[in-house]
């Protein structure tokens, strides 16, 4: 493609005039160091960056960063990185889905505000991928996405382990009497042995997956182990490549089109990724404008198997994934459902990226006649209990379980459940449904990841792993079981939810793709009666404003007045 022309180049609003104005830029940023050459036209690419020592996932970040900039520079860039807040899934609270909204603000401002002609999207834990597409999108500038990649297997007592996905198994066989306390805490330092994100099908691998699956991202960022040379190599590369998006003037809008995401759905149900995805690219897409919401989930990705053998749906890990081949050869193996010829950002088309992609291990990735789940995907449930609807993960919940009708055992918050679980005395059996209220994303505030509630002790004395569980609340994508998702609307936002009460009979039907509760309507009006909305969780603040502003699952809990893009525009001088 033609070079864009200098002055083209948004920096050069900055960096191109002979007048106080370019002065006053130019001269602040020689204090760096920065020959004058490098203002005189060269595209200046901005290294978004989620670094933080507080978020574990990302404390390698700073490294990658010095790679992508070796690229840029090598491709006649100029790189200048800058901070975004970070959000640590596994140290922030009350939980990292609470400012995911407040970090792509974050990043939005900072892109549209700062000299820059392209941006590179430094990832790596759950939310800072979508926090950070949903600012680029709203931006609309030449983007690429640099993940920072899966830790190494986890190795405990001679066996791999999985983050989060042998957290719950370990601490449910605590309950259970069947470990010792002394030996679960033994675990904790083989399980994260290398920088990098949950390795294994969590949140941060499936967005890192579904960055790729998007075009947003190079072939293979999603399963390059953190600490392998070819991560940085990636890194460097993208640098290369994201000069060449701004002189060809390729955006954020060309790449994230309907068929991108109709993409990320199909391999989203191969890969067994996470039902955080769903609320993330609805996010995303509401960004761009592209008609795309929750029944595309159900229907797009309702007839792909699940051929990536990962925990917590499989057997395998990260590191396994990427020496079978990686994303590429998934791809390659349901070639037929895909929009073959949605653009990426290397400039070319997901096909030509992965028509040869080779599978190295039958076993990790599995042929379509070998799946390990027949109709993967997410599912997407109506019913008087879920208006709005709810998900579910076939690939991880018991098949004996996907069509089931109990009684309901319920928690009106999670205080409260974390109480009444270990009661003794608590009247629940197998056969009962657990169900949790306000924790979606008014109610707890955040819709934290609390949906795959532990079992009852009792229960688990029995040697049952498994019981139908209902929420407003996410799960960690490491997590498993038959739990129902995202119920919208949500308790807290007077949804059907926050009427259930002890005894209703619940209905799951997952083949029919129902829930329902089985409470006349009358009865329901009644209690409706004497419910009232809880209290803001602050009375200033952001998280006032969260409160105010969030949005329902079904519609990706953006904040209202964040949805559609703002462009970048040239903002008018500041001296």
């Amino acid at each position: 493609m033609a070079k864009k022309k200098k002055d083209a180049l948004r920096s050069q609003a900055w960096f191109g005039k002979a007048d106080k104005d370019g002065f006053l830029h130019r001269s602040w940023m020689k204090n760096q160091g920065i020959p004058a050459d490098e203002f005189d036209g060269r595209p200046v690419i901005g290294i978004c960056n989620t670094f933080s020592e507080l978020t574990p996932c990302n404390a390698h970040l700073r490294d990658l960063a010095e790679r992508v900039k070796r690229g840029v520079y090598e491709a006649g860039g100029m790189p200048l990185e800058f901070p975004v807040m970070s959000l640590g899934e596994s140290n922030l609270r009350p939980t990292a889905m609470l400012f995911r909204n407040l970090a792509s603000m974050d990043a939005e401002e900072s892109i549209r505000a700062n000299p820059m002609d392209g941006v590179v999207l430094l990832v790596g834990c759950d939310k800072t991928t979508p926090a950070l597409l949903m600012g680029a999108a709203s931006c609309d500038l030449p983007s690429l996405v640099v993940s920072g990649g899966p830790m190494l297997s986890g190795r405990v007592r001679g066996k791999e382990v999985g983050s989060g996905t042998d957290v719950f198994r370990y601490s449910e066989a605590v309950k259970a009497g069947e470990m010792s306390l002394a030996d679960f805490m033994d675990a904790e330092a083989g399980m994260s042995r290398s920088p990098g994100h949950c390795m294994t099908m969590g949140t941060a691998s499936t967005m890192a997956s579904m960055a790729e699956a998007l075009g947003m991202a190079m072939p293979h960022n999603a399963a390059i182990p953190a600490v392998d040379s070819r991560r940085n190599v990636l890194a460097q590369n993208a640098g290369r490549r994201i000069v060449e998006m701004v002189r060809e003037d390729v955006r954020v809008s060309q790449i994230l089109t309907r068929q991108a995401f109709e993409n990320a759905v199909r391999i989203n149900g191969a890969i067994g990724g996470s039902t955080n995805a769903v609320v993330h690219l609805i996010a995303i897409a509401r960004r761009l404008g592209v008609d795309f919401g929750l029944d595309d989930w159900d229907h797009l990705g309702r007839d792909i198997p699940t051929i990536v053998d990962l925990m917590p749906s499989g057997r395998f890990l990260m590191e396994d994934f990427y020496y079978a081949g990686g994303l590429p050869a998934v791809i390659k193996a349901i070639g037929d459902f895909i929009n073959k010829d949605a653009l990426t950002v290397n400039g070319r088309t997901i096909w030509e990226n992965c028509a040869a992609a080779p599978n190295y291990n039958n076993d990790v990735i599995r042929g379509l006649d070998n799946a390990l789940t027949e109709n993967g995907g997410i599912a997407v449930l109506r019913g008087n209990l879920a208006p709005n609807g709810a998900v579910l993960k076939p690939s991880a919940a018991t098949p004996e379980l996907m069509q089931h009708r109990g009684r309901a055992v319920v928690f009106e918050d999670i205080d409260h459940y974390k109480t009444r679980i270990i009661d003794p005395d608590l009247d629940v059996d197998e056969s009962c449904v657990l169900v949790l209220k306000n924790c979606g994303p008014k109610g707890y505030p955040g819709m934290a990841e609390v949906g795959n509630m532990g079992l009852p002790p009792k229960i688990l004395e029995k040697g049952i792993k498994d019981m139908v569980r209902v929420s407003d609340a996410r799960m960690s994508g490491t997590a498993y079981g038959t739990v129902v998702l995202h119920t919208a609307p949500e308790a807290a936002a007077g949804g059907p939810l926050a009427l259930v009460e002890d005894g209703d009979m619940i209905t799951l039907d997952v083949a029919g793709r129902g829930l329902h509760l089985d409470v006349s309507e009358e009865e329901l009006a009644r209690r409706r009666e004497a419910w009232s909305p809880p209290e803001p969780p602050m009375t200033g603040g952001y998280q006032k404003l969260y409160f105010d502003h969030v949005l329902q699952a079904d519609e990706g809990v953006d904040l209202d007045f964040l949805v559609g893009g703002r462009g970048a525009a040239v903002p008018r001088e500041s001296h």
